[in-house]
C-alpha cells in the first residue's frame, strides 16, 4: 500500500512526525507532501496567482510553497503521477478540526482533495489540553491511530466519502472509546472576535471560537470530544440538501 501523507501546520510540524510514524505501522512505502510554511485556515484553497514551487528535502519527503491542496495535486500530478497512492493521511493536526471547523481546515481539505481524486482519504486532529509551543501532545493520536485506521480501511466507505478523525485531549490510556459522529455545530452567526492594541496605540483583532449548539439525541463530534471519546466522523462531498432540492422542484419545476 502506498501512502501520501500531508497537513496544513507545515513541514516541520511535530504533528507530521506524528503521522509518519502512524503510516509507517500501515506500509513502507509512504511519501510526505506538505506546506513549506502552516497554512492552518486556508480551506480548499489553490494558488493560482503564482508558481507553485515543490522542493526534496530527502528521498520522498517534499516541501510544497503553497495549500494543503496544491500538496495533493502536486503529489497526484508530479510526484506520484507514475504510481497514484492508495490512501491519503492528513494531519495529525495541531487541535480538533471539529464541527464547521471542517469547512476551513486545510488538514481536512487536503482529504478532500484526495476523495475528489478516488483516492481513499482519512483526517487526523489531536485536541490538545496544552497548546504551549513545544508541549503539545500527539501520543494519543500515535497510540490510537494505527488500529483505529486498520478497522475504518476493513470497512467499505460510499462514493465522495472521507473520514474526519479527531482524538480526545486526554491520556491515551484515558481514552473512554471510539464513537461514530455526525458534525456538530458551533454558532458562528454570533461572531466572537478577541481585540487588543498593539503597542502603537492601534487596534487589532484575533478569532474566537463560536458558542456550541448542542444538538438533542444526536451523537455529535464535540460531544465526544467532551466525553474523552475518539470520534470518527464520515464526510460527503456532495453538499446538495436533498429535501430542499425536492421543495424547489415543486415550486420551480
Amino acid at each position: 500500500m502506498r501512502i501520501l501523507v500531508t497537513n496544513d501546520d507545515g513541514i516541520n510540524a511535530p504533528g507530521l512526525v506524528a503521522l509518519e510514524a502512524i503510516a509507517a505501522t500501515l506500509s513502507d512505502y509512504v511519501w510526505v507532501v506538505a506546506p513549506a510554511e502552516e497554512q492552518s485556515g486556508a480551506g480548499h484553497s489553490l494558488t493560482l496567482s503564482q508558481p507553485v514551487r515543490l522542493r526534496e528535502i530527502t528521498p520522498r519527503r517534499f516541501a510544497v510553497r503553497g495549500t494543503p491542496t496544491d500538496c495533493v495535486m502536486l503529489a497526484l500530478g508530479a510526484v506520484l503521477a507514475d504510481n497514484k497512492p492508495d490512501l491519503i493521511l492528513s494531519g495529525v493536526n495541531r487541535g480538533g478540526n471539529l464541527a464547521e471547523d471542517v469547512t476551513y481546515s486545510g488538514t481536512v481539505s487536503a482529504a478532500m482533495e484526495g476523495c475528489l481524486a478516488g483516492i481513499r482519504s482519512v483526517a487526523l486532529s489531536q485536541v490538545m489540553a496544552d497548546y504551549t509551543v513545544g508541549r503539545e501532545d500527539f501520543s494519543t493520536a500515535t497510540v490510537h491511530g494505527p488500529a483505529l485506521l486498520r478497522q475504518i480501511l476493513g470497512v467499505a466507505w460510499g462514493e465522495g466519502v472521507l473520514i474526519n478523525i479527531n482524538f480526545p485531549p486526554v491520556a491515551a490510556d484515558a481514552v473512554k472509546g471510539v464513537r461514530v459522529t455526525e458534525q456538530g455545530f458551533r454558532d458562528y452567526g454570533n461572531i466572537h472576535l478577541i481585540k487588543r492594541t498593539d503597542p502603537r496605540g492601534f487596534d487589532y483583532y484575533w478569532h474566537g471560537y463560536g458558542k456550541e449548539k448542542l444538538i438533542p439525541g444526536h451523537e455529535t463530534d464535540l460531544k465526544a470530544m467532551h466525553d474523552g471519546c475518539i470520534s470518527v466522523t464520515p464526510l460527503h462531498l456532495d453538499m446538495t440538501h436533498h429535501a430542499t432540492l425536492a421543495d424547489l422542484k415543486a415550486v420551480l419545476g
